[in-house]
């Protein structure tokens, strides 16, 4: 196409392209406009020609108009405004962001004519980008529940236990090994039920003697013993309308067990040192790591309070029964000091990761937090490597040759073929297999232990 066609024919160019464009001279006179910029502010052609371009009230322009530069635009300074990122007010006076670039206009001899702006409309990307955040963080949701994480099925089974709990009114006995996350179901608890906005109180029956553990439940009166100096509320008191949480109650005395359950079947309570009664509405959620079936066996655990502290039991499985949550636990840990320590750490290498799935973890979710945070102070590269984790997890048992389950059912038999033809398919690949079966990656990694497919090897059918 010759000059002449150029010149004769850019007015229909700019006009079929979707992106804004504008012309302005050295004053800042707007002398052009394409259909689409008039589209993206509400203005027709006609009213944004011979407008100045500071009406359109872009908010990075009183930057770019640096005072005592000689020019109302510090583009004439510089030749060019790298694309920035802006918002504009349309006519109706509502914003719409925008990517924003510019560059000046010359003639054959080099001089200054004027400037030409694009100007892309970031609505839409803006809106997809806020979608996608919505759906980053139900897919985030997805994997907990109130901020328990876990994709297990016996995960699954708790969560729905706690959303059951919530809704009723009953005593809750919460189960577990320490440090999985007994507390965090209680408030679960709490947070779903009818008396979320009412408190939340916990106690902590294994800090206390006797004595102290009646005062803090109960409360006690001026001079009910040495030191009482005033009148104290109580815990229940604190926890009227709402809940409270009694962890570690394995390890409640007899003589308090006894006093508890008045409060149990008659909600009334007495301070210590005074017999007057006071009503309270609370719902008790209690917790021990201990078994407490031994422990009412033992005669350490009232019969009667068992039963009424047991009218809903809710355990929670120890983290080496649910070593399918182990990735996502980990990323979450991860995730959390990588902010916090503002250190190059970006991820954990498969063979660290193997190692936490091959470790037994005694010590639950808490063990593995605090693996995350002694590898990140080990740790000064970009990928944590089994090294960098604490020694009795980096030397964790190994099943170093898996077979498969000697007594194999056709399902898994068939469930094995169906797992070595995908990896075939996928080169070895597990995230390919995993996205060919429809499957996550840790289901993959699971199968592959279970069937005792070893990926050194050549995947064969």
């Amino acid at each position: 196409m010759q000059e002449l066609d150029l010149n004769t024919h850019w007015k229909t160019v700019v006009s079929t392209i979707q992106d804004g464009l504008m012309i302005v001279d050295r004053t800042g006179t707007i002398r052009f406009v394409n259909p689409a910029l008039a589209r993206m502010t509400g203005y027709a052609p006609a009213e944004l020609t011979g407008m100045p371009c500071s009406s359109l009230n872009c908010d990075i322009c009183e930057i770019a108009r640096a005072p005592g530069c000689g020019s109302w635009c510090v583009l004439f300074q510089e030749g060019a405004i790298p694309p920035h990122h802006c918002t504009l007010r349309r006519k109706d006076g509502t914003s719409v962001p925008v990517l924003k670039n510019a560059a000046l206009l010359r003639d054959a001899e080099g001089t200054v004519l004027g400037a030409v702006e694009t100007l892309t409309d970031l609505t839409e990307m803006n809106r997809r980008d806020l979608q996608i955040q919505a759906f980053t963080r139900e897919l985030a949701d997805q994997k907990g529940f109130q901020g328990i994480l876990g994709v297990s099925a016996p995960m699954q089974k708790v969560f729905d236990l706690l959303a059951n709990a919530a809704s009723s009114d009953a005593p809750v006995l919460i189960l577990g090994e320490s440090g999985t996350g007994k507390e965090l179901a209680a408030r679960a608890i709490h947070r779903l039920g009818p008396r979320r906005d009412k408190p939340f109180i916990k106690v902590n029956c294994a800090a206390l003697n006797e004595a102290l553990l009646e005062s803090e439940l109960f409360g006690h009166v001026r001079g009910a013993f040495t030191g009482a100096y005033r009148d104290r509320e109580g815990r229940f008191e604190a926890a009227h309308g709402g809940d409270i949480f009694l962890d570690e109650i394995g390890d409640m005395p007899l003589s308090t067990q006894v006093k508890l359950l008045r409060v149990l079947e008659e909600k009334i309570i007495e301070k210590v040192g005074d017999q007057r009664p006071i009503r309270v509405d609370v719902r008790v959620i209690s917790a021990t790591n201990r078994d407490i079936l031994e422990l009412a066996a033992e005669g350490r655990i009232r019969q009667d309070f068992f039963y009424r502290i047991n009218v809903i039991p809710i355990r929670l499985p120890p983290l080496r029964k649910r070593i399918e949550d182990i990735p996502i636990l980990a990323e979450h840990f991860l995730e959390r000091l990588r902010k916090k320590s503002r250190k190059p750490v970006q991820g954990i290498s498969a063979a660290a990761l193997e190692s936490l799935m091959n470790y037994s973890w005694p010590g639950n979710v808490r063990e593995l937090k605090s693996a995350f945070e002694y590898a990140f102070i080990s740790c000064q590269e970009v990928l944590i490597e089994p090294e960098h984790l604490p020694p009795e997890i980096a030397a964790g048992k190994r099943k170093t040759s898996p077979s498969p389950p000697p007594k194999a059912t056709t399902r898994d038999v068939q469930k094995r073929q169906v797992l070595l033809e995908a990896l075939q398919a996928a080169g070895g690949n597990q995230s390919e297999a995993a996205r060919l079966l429809g499957v996550s990656r840790v289901t993959v990694w699971n199968q592959l232990k279970k069937y005792g497919i070893d990926l050194e090897k050549k995947v064969t059918g």
